[in-house]
């Protein structure tokens, strides 16, 4: 078996899924950004990220002792404290409330600021081992609103534990995203009542979309705005995060790109060295190893180092490490189907399959989050783009005469009583279009490749 084969088939055995429902990451798929660290500090009570950055994996990862301890020095503040989740994509009746029971307590015209504020009386009592009424989240919010002597009481009953609670995937609350704003605004709402507690820490993970809107419209919002953090990638990030990944590949496929990547043991799990965390000479060759040189046969169709970032990149200029290490992994398989006796691991046919795959999953994730958005741009499907926006709005009023009939059995965009400006506004927004400098509409290969769309040169799409 040549090199490349036993490359290609340790890249297939290593942990390169990325998708979190819950569980407790391994400890090699550990992989901290400089650029996150902040987002883990105590006093960053609002997270930001787009699909696939990192939200859900934080939020498991931190519920772990034992990954908090290998995050080690980086995030010593973590430290002995006690973690619980507020809101996840596991569904806990006992612990947080699920979209039934808030569209249920919604309907009799409840405050979502006193559902949160039950959340959390309901995690302080069980700590301090105080009996309050939990057979329903009703009735615990009953409680809180009738006994406010009782809550202040329990709130600042004295303590000799830390604690932070998580809360994430909060689409999940409501599939009506003015419903969603008003769950979330009272979130951020009893975030802030609980700052007024020392040792007690609260933590948000939001989409940048959910950020985006109103729902940081209240009294003193900028206190938890101050402490914003935002979870980005850069592209050394992304590779640093791949080779985390490529070298806990159990077995002998660990010990092979061991031996292209500088790592350092810990805890039985390994650790790229700091020159593989960086944009360096070391990094940029250990990628060559593994996908050449080049694009194609020569230096014109580009690098792989940075063409297999660059083309996952959305209309923000933003690479998910899911949409990376999809690609990647799409590409070892495409090359041992197509290409099993390729000089190099990765064929760079095969990465831009792998793009391709990437796009339909981010496709797809899309049309999850915003049911609207695949029936907009579905209809401009074999077109090429960067094209006029008269021609792209003459092919949505061909297929929807109204704009707020992109979606009639969910919500359409969000502005789209503006019309067609407001669902292109809706669009730049979530990244998937840009507007260029001589006005025109362009679409990153990302979201291009999966909706249909051609570029002269570009990426071709899955037929």
């Amino acid at each position: 078996m040549t090199q490349a084969q036993q490359l290609r088939e340790a890249i297939l055995a290593a942990p390169l899924e990325t998708s979190n429902f819950g569980e407790t990451p391994q400890p090699g798929t550990l992989y901290l950004p400089l650029s996150h660290l902040k987002a883990l500090r105590l006093d960053a009570h609002v997270v930001v990220g787009g699909r696939g950055v990192g939200k859900s994996f934080w939020t498991a990862a931190l519920q772990s002792e034992p990954l908090r301890r290998l995050l080690g020095l980086a995030a010593s503040e973590l430290k002995g404290i006690e973690v619980q989740a507020g809101f996840t994509i596991a569904e806990n009746i006992d612990s947080y409330p699920n979209a039934d029971v808030f569209d249920a307590f919604l309907a009799q015209k409840g405050d979502p600021y006193d559902l949160w504020r039950a959340v959390i009386l309901r995690w302080i009592a069980r700590q301090a081992g105080k009996a309050i009424p939990c057979d329903s989240w009703p009735n615990t919010v009953a409680w809180l609103k009738s006994n406010p002597e009782d809550v202040a009481r329990l709130m600042q009953h004295p303590r000799d534990w830390k604690g932070l609670i998580l809360f994430d995937a909060l689409d999940r609350t409501s599939a009506d995203w003015r419903r969603m704003d008003s769950i979330v605004q009272g979130l951020l709402r009893t975030v802030l009542w609980l700052k007024a507690y020392p040792g007690l820490y609260a933590k948000v993970f939001l989409r940048d979309d959910q950020a985006e809107r109103t729902v940081f419209n209240f009294t003193d919002a900028s206190k938890l705005t101050a402490t914003k953090a935002e979870l980005r990638w850069a592209r050394h990030d992304l590779h640093g995060l791949l080779w985390q990944r490529l070298i806990n590949a159990p077995d002998t496929h660990g010990e092979i790109l061991r031996d292209i990547c500088h790592s350092t043991p810990q805890e039985n799990v390994w650790h790229v060295a700091p020159e593989m965390k960086s944009e360096s000479d070391q990094q940029r060759k250990a990628f060559e190893t593994l996908a050449g040189p080049w694009m194609g046969r020569d230096k014109r169709r580009g690098v792989p180092y940075t063409w297999s970032v660059s083309h996952l990149s959305d209309g923000r200029g933003q690479t998910s490490p899911r949409s990376f290490l999809a690609a990647i992994r799409q590409a070892a398989e495409d090359s041992l189907e197509r290409y099993p006796t390729h000089e190099y691991a990765l064929h760079y046919e095969s990465i831009k399959r792998g793009i391709q795959k990437a796009s339909e999953i981010r496709v797809q994730e899309m049309a999850e989050d915003y049911p609207w958005v695949p029936k907009a741009l579905s209809v401009l499907s074999g077109m090429n783009v960067p094209m006029d926006f008269d021609t792209v709005q003459q092919k949505w009023e061909d297929a929807f005469p109204n704009a707020r009939n992109i979606n009639p059995t969910h919500l359409p965009a969000q502005h789209s009583d503006r019309s067609w400006d407001g669902v292109r506004e809706d669009l730049q927004r979530l990244g998937l279009l840009e507007t260029k400098k001589d006005g025109r509409i362009d679409m990153p290969d990302l979201y291009r490749v999966g909706f249909g769309l051609g570029r002269k040169g570009g990426v071709k799409p899955r037929t």
